[in-house]
């Protein structure tokens, strides 16, 4: 390091994580320190530390190279006393506090004050009072002066002397020893007054003065940016924002050159000391799962072999397969080697939580590689029958988290996760944050009104638009809109948005995604309130949580199980079984079932009974149940955009018909291609297989395969398949694979940024689509019935399930008062050998809210209904109701008794009034009405 240069660490930076305030990202920020040789840098968001993870991998990334030996990150955050928005003149709602960890309980501390604030007021705001430092309540009474961590008052500029000294008053005695001024400079008209106010004070006060850059973008050519996301913030175009706008483009992370020309060498000294100090890093953090899944006197290692093994027992009744026993002894030898074993069980006390209350559910993603979860019912893959392989679940080399992903029943989902609330508190289980950043369109039209363009030129371009990778690309588009790209706020424009693609915009909850801690979760992550009702949200996302090897488990929703359950349950009360039907109990490889399948008679079946599915299912002939993994991964933008589907038919349909090809291979006959894509026929289907040709193919490790697979999942979000163009290409080829090979396996691997499907996860969907194939094959009426209680699901609408379930023989009853509950129901036919009718349910005639459906049950159960106006009257129903079902046809079936023959009509099913049986001959099951009813559709029956 220069030693005619003063060194300096920045100890106030914001990132774009401080929304539409930060116009750089994390990384680059960091990137850019290093570039000019600071000491240190502080990432400070603005009461959040969203962006800190970024950073971190940013500094390790450096660390690796070996590039940042003297170069500190520091976690840190910035407050405004938000509870002062009432007292404009109080002299505290005029600072910015700057909050900085020394060390882990200081980190502890930051992240429990901002979860404090968080939690206090809606999603997206915070609420800080300056009790909560100097005197909160006994509760947080740990957090009274932000022990552990270093403390910066940037006073508003300019300094007025009386405000000052009431700050002053309040800070000086908060936290002696461990706080400091803030003063910045930034070349503005009145900066050595401001300067003159803050040395006086200090003096006064005894407090040292630190020099600060209040930092929002790594370079000054982002001034551009900061103005529009500025305007974006407020609203209003930029001409209008006025002194809202940084008067110059200071803000950015200056030369030590230029600082040593503004500040004094005092304050620079400061930033030294106050970094020397500050010595946490995220790498010290250590996330434990709770132990209390453990039983007293036993290992968390003995427990889940324990019930593993008891698990194997019930999976392989007829004893263990050849291999099985090993299998599992290695994948518990790895889980205990990586010290997962709690994590194992938290998903598997989940599991076992779900069964207990009747509640479907089944593991997929990578997980379907696991001999263990498959033994502790956690998936329904048997890992003995596939080629999937444990080390894309858990490797030895591979340094990051499993992550098992549970697909529940999308109606009682909610139960699983009130669950996890009730077992791990709020204190302990949040939420995983999903980051919501700048897409092509979004940004445009940001931009475009912050830029002052016509709002209907706005909407023209960015409806045109869809994906660039370049300004170039992006000034094409414009041109093909009649736009001329030679202008130059048309190139400003163009040039704007490409630099906000990417930029966060706001936090959400992920789908399903919980973090749950031995401990308090509020000291390892801060935690915020999610739109949603009864959620809280942590702040990091899925990759921040990978980057720090911590663990996660998804608690997902899916229809289809939903509808699995309900139809099981309804075969085995019509099979009159002692116990509800388990999924596992279905016969497998059954041919009339793969017959429908090829006949593509499958609408209602999970997951191929969309229209593109449907086409191809007569060409592929699926027949057995890895057909349907294939069938399941192929049609997929990641394979359609890849090239790869036309080329599998193809070759399906040759060796159907006796031909045979040849597997691309190298000059040396190495049979490597063949190995690795054989199964599909020479054509890379899943994640794995093009892993699996970077390895065999291009000389890639298994570390920089797992690069590779990041990649490709993200690259439409994040780019970066960039480097691995050339890595591939020139590797292939100096192996002896044609670059046509080479340039078309990269195609392929493009194609899988659009959605493409792991094998292990297309293998565990496989199994669904076959059970409800089996169903819709073997129990039709009771999968319609499951269906139609589980919507809104799929692709098709009640109607049109009802038509086909016709088509196919299926007696459809309308809807009837006197016969019919909320939910569709089986009816027992009156011969012996035939088969049930469906009646339709309450629950799908319009303007039938599911309360007046209850009264109507409830009333009916006393004694029959003898006449409309009896049962509108018995059952609470208002005149309007009452006025509609009066506007239509006459009702001949009415009961005679008191009834008076008005026309009449319930909703749009001409019958839905019509008793065509006794009232007492109703179904013999005995169907309850579920307590919470979930279906609130206004589909009508036909």
């Amino acid at each position: 390091m220069s030693t005619t240069l003063p060194e300096y660490a920045e100890l106030y930076c914001r990132s774009n994580f401080s929304f539409l305030q930060g116009a750089s990202h994390a990384h680059e920020l960091v990137q850019r320190a290093i570039a000019l040789d600071y000491r240190a840098l502080a990432i400070t968001d603005e009461c959040t530390l969203a962006g800190v993870v970024r950073a971190y991998a940013a500094w390790k990334e450096q660390f690796d190279k070996g590039r940042t030996q003297d170069f500190k990150l520091i976690i840190g955050s910035c407050f405004r006393f938000t509870g002062l928005e009432d007292e404009p003149a109080h002299p505290l709602a005029a600072l910015t506090l700057v909050a900085l960890a020394r060390n882990r309980e200081g980190y502890g501390n930051l992240s429990e004050l901002i979860t404090l604030a968080r939690t206090r007021a809606a999603k997206g705001s915070y609420l800080l009072h300056p009790e909560d430092l100097s005197g909160p309540p006994p509760a947080l009474s740990h957090l009274r002066a932000l022990p552990d961590c270093q403390l910066i008052l940037v006073p508003d500029y300019p300094a007025d002397e009386e405000t000052l000294d009431a700050q002053l008053r309040w800070f000086a005695p908060l936290a002696p020893g461990r706080s400091w001024v803030g003063i910045t400079r930034l070349y503005r008209p009145l900066d050595d007054l401001h300067r003159a106010a803050l040395e006086a004070a200090t003096r006064r006060h005894g407090l040292p003065l630190a020099a600060v850059g209040d930092v929002q973008m790594h370079q000054r050519s982002r001034k551009y940016l900061q103005d529009v996301v500025t305007a974006i913030r407020l609203g209003q175009p930029v001409q209008e924002c006025g002194h809202a706008l940084a008067p110059n483009a200071e803000q950015h992370l200056r030369s030590r050159v230029r600082l040593g020309m503004v500040h004094t060498p005092a304050t620079l000294a400061q930033t030294l000391a106050i970094a020397a100090d500050c010595r946490f890093s995220l790498a010290e953090l250590r996330y434990e799962y709770p132990d209390e899944l453990v039983p007293l006197g036993m290992s968390a290692a003995d427990y889940l072999r324990q019930q593993t093994l008891a698990g194997a027992a019930k999976r392989y009744p007829q004893g263990l397969p050849g291999g099985v026993r090993e299998q599992i002894e290695a994948e518990l030898a790895l889980i205990a080697q990586k010290e997962y074993e709690a994590y194992f069980l938290t998903v598997y006390d989940l599991v076992q939580f779900a069964r207990s209350r009747g509640i479907l559910c089944q593991g997929r993603g990578s997980a379907a590689n696991s001999a263990v979860c498959y033994c502790l019912g956690v998936t329904e893959v048997d890992p003995t029958s596939t080629r999937l392989l444990f080390a894309r679940f858990i490797s030895e080399k591979r340094e990051e988290p499993p992550d098992i992903d549970v697909d529940f029943e999308h109606q009682r989902r909610e139960e699983v996760i009130q669950h996890i609330y009730r077992k791990y508190g709020r204190r302990r289980a949040a939420l995983a944050a999903a980051v919501h950043s700048y897409r092509p369109r979004g940004a445009l039209r940001e931009v475009g009104k912050a830029l002052g363009v016509d709002a209907a030129i706005v909407d023209a371009v960015a409806k045109s638009q869809h994906w660039f990778d370049s300004r170039e690309e992006l000034l094409a588009r414009f041109a093909e809109a009649g736009l001329d790209p030679e202008l130059p706020q048309i190139g400003l424009w163009a040039s704007i948005t490409g630099k906000l693609l990417r930029f966060p915009r706001h936090l959400s909850q992920h789908t399903g995604g919980f973090v749950i801690a031995r401990g308090q979760l509020s000291r390892l992550v801060p935690i915020q309130n999610a739109a949603m009702p009864e959620r809280c949200v942590i702040e990091w996302d899925k990759d921040d949580l990978e980057s720090l090897k911590l663990l996660k488990v998804d608690v997902l929703a899916l229809g289809m199980l939903t509808a699995l359950r309900r139809t099981l349950e309804l075969v085995s009360l019509r099979r009159g079984l002692p116990e509800v039907m388990q999924m596992h109990a279905i016969p497998r490889e059954d041919p009339a079932t793969f017959e429908m399948i090829c006949k593509a008679d499958t609408i209602g079946v999970f997951q191929i009974e969309s229209r593109a599915q449907m086409s191809m299912l007569p060409r592929m002939q699926p027949r057995t149940q890895y057909d349907l993994v294939v069938q399941v991964a192929i049609v997929r933008p990641g394979p359609i955009q890849g090239g790869m589907v036309h080329p599998y038919l193809r070759r399906r349909e040759l060796v159907r018909e006796g031909g045979s090809f040849d597997y691309p291979d190298n000059t040396s006959k190495s049979g490597k291609i063949k190995k690795v894509l054989e199964r599909t026929l020479g054509i890379p289907i899943f994640q794995e297989q093009v892993m699996d040709v970077a390895i065999e193919a291009a000389g890639y490790s298994p570390s920089e395969a797992d690069d590779l697979r990041r990649s490709m999942a993200a690259w439409k979000r994040k780019g970066g398949m960039g480097p691995h163009y050339e890595r591939l290409v020139l590797g292939m080829t100096d192996n002896g694979y044609s670059r046509e090979f080479a340039e078309s396996i990269f195609k392929q691997i493009e194609g899988f940024g659009e959605y493409g499907f792991p094998e292990s996860h297309a293998a565990s969907f496989a199994l669904l689509t076959y059970f409800s194939s089996w169903l819709k094959c073997h129990e039709p009426e009771a999968f319609l019935c499951g269906l139609l209680n589980s919507q809104p699901m799929g692709f098709y609408s009640p109607s049109q399930l009802i038509q086909d379930a016709r088509r196919h023989g299926v007696q459809v009853l309308p809807a009837n008062v006197v016969r019919s509950r909320w939910e569709s129901t089986l009816e027992l036919p009156s011969s012996a050998g035939a088969r049930p009718a469906v009646r339709l349910g309450l629950s799908l005639l319009r303007s039938m809210p599911a309360e007046a459906a209850q009264r109507i049950e409830q009333a009916r159960a006393q004694r029959p209904f003898a006449d409309v106006d009896d049962l509108a009257r018995r059952a609470g129903l208002d005149r309007p109701a009452c006025r509609h079902w009066r506007q239509a046809m006459p009702c001949a079936n009415w009961p005679a008794t008191g009834a008076r023959r008005s026309g009449m009509r319930w909703a749009r099913c001409p019958t839905a009034i019509c008793c065509a049986a006794p009232p007492g001959a109703m179904t013999p099951y005995n169907w309850t009405l579920p307590a919470k009813v979930t279906r609130s559709s206004t589909t009508t029956a036909p």
